[in-house]
């Protein structure tokens, strides 16, 4: 059939071969990548959730004020620094896994914004100094690089605070 056409079989496998090879390896990598996005996707919808959890417990916590000004710990009850103490904790761990999950060095664009949003959230929190003072036993055992991360970010925002003119308000930022 295939010759009296004037196309033989042989000639049918080279065109099949030119133009259906190279898009099936086309499709292929689009449906990686689409996979890819959608794991992407996926994580940072995870670690949203967890930091939403992590807000009703802030907010089921309201006693501590760790959504406005800081108390010191002299004004808190054992209880009450137990509580924080936990509640930072738990903060930390969400922040490793955020950093692990999304932080890289050279991120393209969609990471990177992705990234940019638990960094507002680190940075927030890290102006706080009883966060800050608190990082040394949070971060034992954590992550090196995310250890170093955090330190670093801290390091900042003391800087930061230590600069601010006497007078302003001593109160810490809201984590949102």
């Amino acid at each position: 059939m295939g010759s009296e056409l004037g196309i033989d079989w042989e000639t049918l496998s080279y065109i099949v071969t030119v133009i259906g090879f190279p898009f099936a390896i086309f499709v292929f990598m689009l449906e990686q990548r689409k996979e890819r996005e959608n794991e992407e996707a996926g994580i940072y919808q995870k670690l949203s959730d967890d930091y939403a959890e992590f807000s009703k417990l802030l907010l089921e916590n309201a006693d501590l004020r760790l959504m406005s000004e800081v108390l010191s710990d002299g004004d808190l009850t054992p209880e009450q620094k137990e509580r924080k103490k936990v509640i930072f904790d738990i903060l930390i761990s969400i922040f490793e896994r955020a950093f692990i999950l999304v932080h890289q060095k050279n991120m393209n664009r969609r990471t990177r914004r992705l990234w940019s949003t638990w960094e507002d959230f680190i940075e927030s929190w890290c102006r706080r100094e009883d966060f800050r003072e608190s990082l040394p036993e949070l971060l034992l055992g954590e992550d090196p690089e995310f250890g170093a991360y955090i330190r670093d970010t801290a390091a900042k925002a003391n800087r930061q605070f230590s600069e601010k003119p006497k007078g302003a308000s001593g109160s810490a930022p809201s984590a949102f």
